[in-house]
Protein backbone atom coordinates (compact mmCIF):
# COMPACT_ATOMS: atom_id res chain seq x y z
CA UNK A 1 0.00 0.00 0.00
CA UNK A 2 1.35 3.43 -0.99
CA UNK A 3 0.40 6.20 1.43
CA UNK A 4 1.28 9.90 1.55
CA UNK A 5 -0.04 12.57 3.90
CA UNK A 6 2.06 15.43 2.51
CA UNK A 7 -1.00 17.12 0.98
CA UNK A 8 -3.51 16.05 3.61
CA UNK A 9 -5.84 18.64 5.12
CA UNK A 10 -7.37 18.44 8.59
CA UNK A 11 -11.00 19.42 7.99
CA UNK A 12 -12.71 18.87 11.37
CA UNK A 13 -11.74 18.28 15.01
CA UNK A 14 -14.26 17.11 17.62
CA UNK A 15 -13.16 16.92 21.29
CA UNK A 16 -14.73 15.16 24.27
CA UNK A 17 -13.87 14.42 27.91
CA UNK A 18 -13.79 10.71 28.70
CA UNK A 19 -13.94 9.88 32.39
CA UNK A 20 -13.48 6.40 33.82
CA UNK A 21 -16.98 4.94 33.94
CA UNK A 22 -15.83 2.20 36.32
CA UNK A 23 -14.72 4.88 38.80
CA UNK A 24 -17.97 6.86 38.48
CA UNK A 25 -16.52 9.66 36.36
CA UNK A 26 -18.46 11.50 33.66
CA UNK A 27 -18.59 11.64 29.88
CA UNK A 28 -18.76 15.19 28.51
CA UNK A 29 -19.27 15.60 24.75
CA UNK A 30 -19.01 18.73 22.64
CA UNK A 31 -21.94 19.99 20.59
CA UNK A 32 -19.92 21.22 17.61
CA UNK A 33 -16.47 20.65 16.07
CA UNK A 34 -13.74 23.17 16.94
CA UNK A 35 -13.39 26.30 14.84
CA UNK A 36 -9.64 26.22 14.13
CA UNK A 37 -7.56 28.34 11.80
CA UNK A 38 -5.47 26.72 9.07
CA UNK A 39 -2.19 27.04 11.02
CA UNK A 40 -3.65 25.21 14.03
CA UNK A 41 -5.05 22.48 11.80
CA UNK A 42 -1.68 22.01 10.11
CA UNK A 43 0.15 21.73 13.45
CA UNK A 44 -2.33 19.16 14.79
CA UNK A 45 -2.35 17.17 11.54
CA UNK A 46 1.43 16.99 11.26
CA UNK A 47 1.81 15.99 14.92
CA UNK A 48 -0.83 13.29 14.48
CA UNK A 49 0.58 11.71 11.33
CA UNK A 50 4.14 11.73 12.71
CA UNK A 51 3.22 9.09 15.30
CA UNK A 52 2.42 6.36 12.79
CA UNK A 53 4.91 3.96 11.23
CA UNK A 54 3.48 3.22 7.78
CA UNK A 55 5.61 0.06 7.51
CA UNK A 56 4.36 -1.39 10.80
CA UNK A 57 1.52 -3.81 11.48
CA UNK A 58 -1.82 -2.89 9.97
CA UNK A 59 -5.06 -3.80 11.70
CA UNK A 60 -8.71 -4.17 10.73
CA UNK A 61 -11.91 -3.76 12.71
CA UNK A 62 -13.37 -7.12 13.66
CA UNK A 63 -16.02 -8.85 15.75
CA UNK A 64 -16.45 -12.45 16.83
CA UNK A 65 -19.98 -12.68 15.45
CA UNK A 66 -20.08 -10.17 12.58
CA UNK A 67 -18.27 -6.99 11.55
CA UNK A 68 -21.67 -5.31 11.63
CA UNK A 69 -21.56 -5.49 15.43
CA UNK A 70 -18.32 -3.51 15.73
CA UNK A 71 -19.55 -0.09 16.86
CA UNK A 72 -16.47 2.01 16.06
CA UNK A 73 -16.26 0.46 12.59
CA UNK A 74 -19.85 1.44 11.86
CA UNK A 75 -19.40 4.99 13.15
CA UNK A 76 -16.35 5.44 10.91
CA UNK A 77 -18.15 3.83 7.98
CA UNK A 78 -21.03 6.31 8.31
CA UNK A 79 -18.79 9.36 8.69
CA UNK A 80 -16.54 8.45 5.75
CA UNK A 81 -19.60 7.83 3.58
CA UNK A 82 -21.21 11.14 4.53
CA UNK A 83 -18.96 13.86 6.00
CA UNK A 84 -22.01 15.79 7.30
CA UNK A 85 -22.50 13.02 9.92
CA UNK A 86 -18.99 13.49 11.32
CA UNK A 87 -19.94 15.29 14.57
CA UNK A 88 -22.77 12.86 15.30
CA UNK A 89 -20.47 9.89 14.81
CA UNK A 90 -17.64 11.54 16.75
CA UNK A 91 -20.01 11.77 19.73
CA UNK A 92 -20.95 8.11 19.22
CA UNK A 93 -17.25 7.15 19.20
CA UNK A 94 -16.72 9.09 22.43
CA UNK A 95 -19.65 7.22 23.98
CA UNK A 96 -18.18 3.89 22.92
CA UNK A 97 -14.82 4.81 24.47
CA UNK A 98 -16.57 5.82 27.70
CA UNK A 99 -18.47 2.51 27.84
CA UNK A 100 -15.15 0.70 27.33
CA UNK A 101 -13.36 2.65 30.08
CA UNK A 102 -14.10 0.53 33.12
CA UNK A 103 -10.69 -0.90 34.07
CA UNK A 104 -9.28 0.93 37.13
CA UNK A 105 -5.91 1.45 35.41
CA UNK A 106 -7.40 3.47 32.54
CA UNK A 107 -6.95 7.19 33.09
CA UNK A 108 -9.50 9.86 32.26
CA UNK A 109 -8.61 12.19 29.43
CA UNK A 110 -9.67 13.97 26.27
CA UNK A 111 -10.57 12.21 23.04
CA UNK A 112 -10.03 14.08 19.78
CA UNK A 113 -11.75 12.74 16.66
CA UNK A 114 -10.28 14.04 13.40
CA UNK A 115 -11.52 14.13 9.81
CA UNK A 116 -8.94 14.48 7.03
CA UNK A 117 -9.18 15.17 3.32
CA UNK A 118 -6.61 14.82 0.51
CA UNK A 119 -4.93 11.67 1.83
CA UNK A 120 -3.09 10.03 -1.05
CA UNK A 121 -3.62 6.26 -0.89
CA UNK A 122 -2.66 3.99 -3.77
CA UNK A 123 -2.56 6.93 -6.17
CA UNK A 124 -6.01 8.34 -5.28
CA UNK A 125 -6.96 11.22 -2.99
CA UNK A 126 -9.43 10.23 -0.31
CA UNK A 127 -10.70 11.09 3.17
CA UNK A 128 -9.59 9.43 6.40
CA UNK A 129 -10.41 9.54 10.11
CA UNK A 130 -8.24 9.61 13.18
CA UNK A 131 -8.62 9.51 16.95
CA UNK A 132 -6.19 10.34 19.70
CA UNK A 133 -6.50 10.42 23.46
CA UNK A 134 -4.52 12.62 25.84
CA UNK A 135 -4.18 11.54 29.46
CA UNK A 136 -1.08 13.40 30.61
CA UNK A 137 -1.08 17.13 31.37
CA UNK A 138 1.95 19.45 31.47
CA UNK A 139 2.48 22.85 33.04
CA UNK A 140 3.40 25.69 30.69
CA UNK A 141 3.86 29.46 30.89
CA UNK A 142 1.59 31.72 28.84
CA UNK A 143 3.25 35.14 28.41
CA UNK A 144 1.36 37.96 26.69
CA UNK A 145 2.53 41.55 25.99
CA UNK A 146 0.46 44.16 27.87
CA UNK A 147 1.62 47.62 26.82
CA UNK A 148 5.20 47.93 28.04
CA UNK A 149 4.77 45.05 30.44
CA UNK A 150 3.96 41.37 30.15
CA UNK A 151 1.29 39.25 31.75
CA UNK A 152 2.36 35.81 32.90
CA UNK A 153 0.01 32.94 33.59
CA UNK A 154 0.77 29.35 34.52
CA UNK A 155 -1.50 27.01 32.58
CA UNK A 156 -1.93 23.28 32.30
CA UNK A 157 -2.56 21.41 29.07
CA UNK A 158 -1.67 18.53 26.78
CA UNK A 159 1.24 18.69 24.35
CA UNK A 160 -0.24 18.19 20.89
CA UNK A 161 2.78 16.08 19.91
CA UNK A 162 2.71 13.91 23.05
CA UNK A 163 -0.67 12.20 23.07
CA UNK A 164 -1.00 8.77 24.66
CA UNK A 165 -3.03 6.65 22.24
CA UNK A 166 -4.15 7.03 18.65
CA UNK A 167 -5.52 5.25 15.63
CA UNK A 168 -5.79 6.17 11.96
CA UNK A 169 -8.65 4.71 9.92
CA UNK A 170 -7.99 4.54 6.19
CA UNK A 171 -10.99 4.04 3.86
CA UNK A 172 -9.33 1.19 1.97
CA UNK A 173 -10.47 -2.41 2.52
CA UNK A 174 -13.77 -1.17 3.98
CA UNK A 175 -15.65 -4.43 3.43
CA UNK A 176 -13.09 -6.27 5.57
CA UNK A 177 -12.88 -3.74 8.40
CA UNK A 178 -10.77 -0.94 6.86
CA UNK A 179 -7.00 -0.56 7.12
CA UNK A 180 -6.20 0.75 10.60
CA UNK A 181 -2.91 1.98 12.08
CA UNK A 182 -2.39 2.00 15.86
CA UNK A 183 -0.20 4.10 18.14
CA UNK A 184 0.30 3.65 21.88
CA UNK A 185 2.93 5.61 23.80
CA UNK A 186 3.53 2.63 26.09
CA UNK A 187 3.89 0.08 23.29
CA UNK A 188 1.51 -2.71 22.30
CA UNK A 189 1.56 -4.67 25.55
CA UNK A 190 -0.12 -4.25 28.93
CA UNK A 191 -3.68 -3.67 30.10
CA UNK A 192 -3.94 -0.15 28.63
CA UNK A 193 -2.78 -1.24 25.17
CA UNK A 194 -5.22 -4.15 25.16
CA UNK A 195 -8.01 -1.80 26.29
CA UNK A 196 -7.40 0.64 23.41
CA UNK A 197 -6.81 -1.97 20.72
CA UNK A 198 -9.28 -4.71 21.66
CA UNK A 199 -11.88 -3.43 24.13
CA UNK A 200 -12.50 -0.04 22.50
CA UNK A 201 -11.54 -0.36 18.83
CA UNK A 202 -11.99 -4.10 18.40
CA UNK A 203 -9.18 -4.46 15.85
CA UNK A 204 -7.06 -7.47 14.93
CA UNK A 205 -3.71 -7.58 13.09
CA UNK A 206 -3.78 -8.16 9.36
CA UNK A 207 -1.80 -11.18 8.12
CA UNK A 208 0.71 -9.10 6.16
CA UNK A 209 4.36 -9.86 5.36
CA UNK A 210 5.36 -7.39 8.07
CA UNK A 211 3.20 -9.20 10.62
CA UNK A 212 4.47 -12.68 9.73
CA UNK A 213 8.13 -11.58 9.68
CA UNK A 214 7.89 -9.65 12.93
CA UNK A 215 6.02 -12.38 14.80
CA UNK A 216 8.16 -15.27 13.55
CA UNK A 217 11.46 -13.56 14.35
CA UNK A 218 10.18 -12.67 17.81
CA UNK A 219 9.04 -16.24 18.39
CA UNK A 220 12.40 -17.66 17.24
CA UNK A 221 14.28 -15.29 19.56
CA UNK A 222 12.08 -16.34 22.48
CA UNK A 223 12.79 -20.02 21.76
CA UNK A 224 16.56 -19.52 21.56
CA UNK A 225 16.91 -17.33 24.63
CA UNK A 226 14.26 -18.79 26.95
CA UNK A 227 13.14 -22.29 25.96
CA UNK A 228 16.34 -23.80 24.54
CA UNK A 229 18.48 -23.40 27.71
CA UNK A 230 15.81 -25.26 29.67
CA UNK A 231 15.99 -28.30 27.37
CA UNK A 232 19.67 -28.46 26.47
CA UNK A 233 22.99 -27.71 28.12
CA UNK A 234 23.80 -24.86 25.76
CA UNK A 235 26.29 -22.12 26.57
CA UNK A 236 25.58 -18.43 26.04
CA UNK A 237 27.88 -18.41 23.01
CA UNK A 238 25.78 -21.16 21.45
CA UNK A 239 22.61 -19.12 21.95
CA UNK A 240 24.25 -16.06 20.38
CA UNK A 241 25.39 -18.18 17.45
CA UNK A 242 21.81 -19.35 16.82
CA UNK A 243 20.51 -15.78 17.10
CA UNK A 244 23.09 -14.68 14.53
CA UNK A 245 22.14 -17.53 12.17
CA UNK A 246 18.47 -16.67 12.54
CA UNK A 247 19.12 -12.99 11.81
CA UNK A 248 21.39 -13.87 8.87
CA UNK A 249 18.64 -16.00 7.33
CA UNK A 250 16.16 -13.11 7.32
CA UNK A 251 18.77 -10.63 6.12
CA UNK A 252 19.88 -12.84 3.22
CA UNK A 253 16.50 -13.94 1.87
CA UNK A 254 13.56 -12.19 0.25
CA UNK A 255 11.11 -15.00 0.96
CA UNK A 256 10.75 -17.30 3.96
CA UNK A 257 10.67 -21.09 3.82
CA UNK A 258 10.05 -22.66 7.22
CA UNK A 259 11.73 -25.99 6.42
CA UNK A 260 14.83 -24.25 5.03
CA UNK A 261 14.97 -21.92 8.04
CA UNK A 262 14.96 -24.81 10.50
CA UNK A 263 17.64 -26.67 8.53
CA UNK A 264 19.90 -23.62 8.18
CA UNK A 265 19.59 -22.35 11.75
CA UNK A 266 19.08 -25.49 13.85
CA UNK A 267 21.49 -28.02 12.36
CA UNK A 268 20.79 -30.47 15.21
CA UNK A 269 17.57 -32.29 14.31
CA UNK A 270 16.65 -32.61 18.00
CA UNK A 271 16.71 -28.83 18.41
CA UNK A 272 14.75 -28.46 15.18
CA UNK A 273 12.08 -30.78 16.56
CA UNK A 274 11.95 -28.84 19.83
CA UNK A 275 11.56 -25.63 17.85
CA UNK A 276 8.63 -27.12 15.93
CA UNK A 277 6.87 -28.02 19.19
CA UNK A 278 7.60 -24.56 20.64
CA UNK A 279 6.16 -22.91 17.52
CA UNK A 280 3.02 -25.02 17.82
CA UNK A 281 2.53 -24.08 21.50
CA UNK A 282 3.30 -20.42 20.78
CA UNK A 283 0.80 -20.33 17.90
CA UNK A 284 -1.96 -21.84 20.02
CA UNK A 285 -1.32 -19.57 23.02
CA UNK A 286 -1.20 -16.40 20.90
CA UNK A 287 -3.81 -17.43 18.31
CA UNK A 288 -1.30 -17.03 15.48
CA UNK A 289 -0.90 -19.34 12.51
CA UNK A 290 2.47 -19.12 10.76
CA UNK A 291 2.39 -20.08 7.06
CA UNK A 292 5.17 -22.29 5.71
CA UNK A 293 6.12 -19.59 3.20
CA UNK A 294 5.79 -15.82 3.13
CA UNK A 295 7.58 -12.77 1.73
CA UNK A 296 10.05 -11.25 4.18
CA UNK A 297 9.47 -7.64 5.23
CA UNK A 298 12.70 -5.62 5.37
CA UNK A 299 11.28 -3.03 7.84
CA UNK A 300 10.18 -5.83 10.18
CA UNK A 301 13.64 -7.42 9.99
CA UNK A 302 15.26 -4.09 10.87
CA UNK A 303 12.93 -3.70 13.82
CA UNK A 304 13.65 -7.18 15.19
CA UNK A 305 17.41 -6.92 14.69
CA UNK A 306 17.44 -4.16 17.30
CA UNK A 307 16.56 -6.76 19.94
CA UNK A 308 18.64 -9.64 18.55
CA UNK A 309 21.52 -9.09 20.95
CA UNK A 310 24.84 -10.74 20.02
CA UNK A 311 26.53 -9.50 23.19
CA UNK A 312 28.19 -11.76 25.76
CA UNK A 313 28.09 -9.89 29.10
CA UNK A 314 30.76 -10.93 31.61
CA UNK A 315 29.99 -9.58 35.07
CA UNK A 316 30.13 -5.77 34.89
CA UNK A 317 33.61 -5.66 33.40
CA UNK A 318 33.36 -6.86 29.79
CA UNK A 319 30.98 -6.98 26.85
CA UNK A 320 32.04 -9.29 24.02
CA UNK A 321 30.28 -8.84 20.67
CA UNK A 322 30.06 -12.09 18.73
CA UNK A 323 29.23 -11.70 15.04
CA UNK A 324 30.78 -14.74 13.41
CA UNK A 325 32.44 -18.12 14.01
CA UNK A 326 31.72 -19.23 17.60
CA UNK A 327 34.54 -21.81 17.37
CA UNK A 328 37.01 -18.92 17.75
CA UNK A 329 35.90 -18.33 21.32
CA UNK A 330 36.73 -20.95 23.95
CA UNK A 331 35.28 -21.20 27.45
CA UNK A 332 37.22 -22.50 30.43
CA UNK A 333 37.71 -22.47 34.20
CA UNK A 334 40.83 -21.37 36.06
CA UNK A 335 41.29 -23.35 39.29
CA UNK A 336 43.88 -20.94 40.68
CA UNK A 337 41.61 -17.90 40.64
CA UNK A 338 38.36 -19.83 40.85
CA UNK A 339 36.99 -17.88 37.93
CA UNK A 340 35.64 -18.75 34.49
CA UNK A 341 37.32 -17.37 31.39
CA UNK A 342 36.95 -17.04 27.63
CA UNK A 343 39.85 -17.43 25.20
CA UNK A 344 39.40 -15.57 21.88
CA UNK A 345 41.36 -16.43 18.73
CA UNK A 346 42.01 -13.84 16.01
CA UNK A 347 44.50 -13.05 13.28
CA UNK A 348 44.93 -9.29 13.63
CA UNK A 349 43.60 -6.30 15.54
CA UNK A 350 41.52 -3.73 13.70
Amino acid sequence: MQISFSESVLKSVSAHYIGNKGNGQDLITSREPFALNNDDKQIIGEAFFSKFNLDADKYSFSHGASLNYNEVYNFCLDALADETTFQENAINIAGQLYESTTHPKIKAGELYVLYFGNCLINGAFTDAMGMFKTETKSNFLDISPDGKDFSLELRQGADVAQFDKACLVLPTNAENGFDVLIYDKNGNKGDEAVFWRETFLGVVPQATEYYHTNQFMGMAKQFITSQLPQEYDIEKTGQIDLLNKSADYFRANESFDKKKFVEDVFEDSRIGKSFGQFESNFSEANEIEFPDNFDISTPAVKKQLRVFKSVLKLDKNFHVYIHGDKSLIERGYDETTGKKFYKIYFEEEQ
